[in-house]
């Protein structure tokens, strides 16, 4: 497996590797793997020739106060657990490499990315998308593969990737979770062992609409209130949001409707904020 650290050689690779024919799928990751990014290697070896694991815990998507100078790294570890899933390359430049001094160009998709998260860490997404574009203008790949679990990341890089005409299909793979049901995050390492037993309650709560609504349940009010009341036997430090989204707009609602709604949460224990969601078929 190679190791890249340079913006003008990683480019230079892609290149060759599409004049030479190969596809080439994409991961960006902020590293510390776990089974979660892993899957997206699989899937990504799956749909190409080649695939690159992109490791870079991104300063851009951090607000103030955030976690970036304590997020978990492990580098050897990370290209072991790549390798072994079917990373070709890894693509890992440090700060200035890939904001050199004078850096000041931000890319921002405004519909979807002041709700949820966008309203919790408004600064956030902006981060996101210029840091996600830039990968993809230096890796050039043919596929980029994200997980569901950051479902309104997904949406807003597939609505970017459609927008500004970038050459890259976009997957979103299936959340992969605990025995417990605990979604699989890197920050779940903050976690202590009461809080991480508590945590399991934002899945229960998530299954616990899904019933509902398959039984015919249509209030989002009546839903919000009973999976808030769930979480909070949990004892959380805080819930942020519980909300029930359109898909393919990703806008809010408060009647639930055919074919489908994603609904999800952000709740914080001690100091973890985690996140979860769940994507519900609706019938008519």
């Amino acid at each position: 497996m190679k190791i890249i650290a340079t913006v003008r050689e990683m480019q230079e690779t892609s290149e060759q590797l599409r004049r030479e024919g190969k596809r080439i799928g994409v991961v960006p990751t902020m590293g510390f793997l776990h089974a979660g990014h892993t899957s997206l290697i699989v899937k990504a070896r799956e749909l190409s020739d080649v695939v690159i694991t992109t490791i870079f815990v991104n300063p851009t998507q951090f607000g103030p106060g955030e976690d970036f100078e304590r997020y978990p790294r492990d580098f050897e570890r990370d290209c072991k657990k790549a390798e072994e899933a079917g990373s070709t390359i890894i693509f890992s430049p440090d700060v200035r490499e890939m904001y050199p001094e004078g850096f000041a160009s931000y890319v921002e998709v405004e519909h979807g990315s002041r709700i949820l998260e966008g309203k919790f860490r408004p600064t956030h997404f902006r981060g996101v998308t210029t840091v996600v574009l830039k990968l993809l203008n230096i890796t050039k790949p043919h596929a980029v593969v994200f997980g569901q679990k950051d479902a309104q990341q997904a949406f807003l890089i597939q609505k970017m990737v459609s927008d500004l005409n970038v050459e890259t299909s976009v997957v979103v793979a299936p959340i992969v979770r605990e025995k417990d049901g605990l979604a699989l995050s890197s920050r779940n390492v903050y976690l202590n062992g009461t809080e991480r037993e508590r945590a399991t309650q934002l899945y229960r709560s998530l299954k616990f609409a899904k019933e509902k609504i398959q039984q015919g349940e249509r209030s989002v009010d009546i839903l919000r209130a009973e999976m808030k009341r769930m979480l909070q036997s949990a004892q959380p430090t805080q819930i942020d949001y519980i909300a029930f989204v359109r898909p393919d707009l990703f806008q809010e609602i408060e009647h639930i409707q055919p074919p489908s709604v994603l609904i999800a949460l952000a709740v914080r224990f001690g100091g973890t904020r985690l996140i979860d969601n769940h994507l519900v078929s609706v019938s008519s």
